[in-house]
Parts: structure tokens; sequence; C-alpha cells
């Protein structure tokens, strides 16, 4: 198995503790904050990370969780420590080239949400990815 593929408690401990800025993938907006794509990120911000919304739907909204709304990982201007994504694993390999551009030190596939293939090219790009686990749960 590729060294970039986490599955140790350890090395996801020493992931999240160098982790600032948190770019999430399909995050939902206030309206579903039922749902895991909001309350997770909102459990982030409230932790402490800087949250930086990257919504697939909803394009008329702006900010959500009180910050400005960024359409793909490349628009980010500013570096970006992990990729959290919520999209089903069916949805993961399109978002594939805007992260392999994006280059983000870690790629966190959420809870539920596996494509092998896309983890091991992000491995090999030299990008760190953890798959099927809850950033909430495992923070």
């Amino acid at each position: 198995m590729h060294p970039n593929l986490l599955t140790s408690d350890d090395d996801i401990r020493a992931l999240l503790e160098r982790t600032k800025r948190i770019a999430v993938l399909g995050i939902k907006t206030e309206a579903q904050a039922d749902q895991p794509s909001f309350s997770v990120p909102k459990y982030l911000v409230d932790a402490g990370f800087d949250v930086i919304p990257v919504p697939v739907y909803y394009p008329d909204v702006t900010t959500i969780l009180g910050r400005p709304v960024f359409r793909s990982l490349m628009a980010i201007e500013e570096e970006v420590d992990l990729v959290d994504v919520f999209r089903r694993s069916a949805d993961v390999r399109k978002h594939l080239p805007d992260m392999l551009a994006k280059h983000p030190h870690a790629v966190w596939l959420q809870l539920g949400i596996r494509d092998d293939a896309v983890a091991e090219e992000l491995a090999e790009a030299g990008i760190k990815v953890v798959q099927d686990k809850c950033i909430l749960v495992e923070h």
C-alpha cells in the first residue's frame, strides 16, 4: 500500500494536527443543517479550522457558515491543507483534475466514500489520502 494512503490512527492524528485550512467540496448550505455535509463543516469551524466552502450545487449561494463560497478548488487563492470531500463515490473521479491541480496536502473522503483508483492517483502525486472515515469522529 502507498505510504500516502493513511489508515492508522497515528497517521490520521498527525495529519489533523498539522491541518489548519480545509476546503469542503460538496458542502451543503444552512438550509440543509441536518445533513452531515453541513453539520460536519460547522463542527470544523467551531473546532477552530479555517473552512472554505466549495459547494457543487446552490449556484446562487455566496456564503456558507459566514465564509465566501468558491466554485472550484483552483479558484481558492490560498494554499489548502486538506480537501474534505462530501460527494458520492461515483462522483469523486470528476473532481480529480481540480484536486490534482490545487495539490492540497491531503484529501479526505468522508464516511461511506471510497474510490481506490482516485486515491492511488492522488497518493502517487504526493497527496495524502484518507478514505471512508468521518473527520468529525476522527478529530
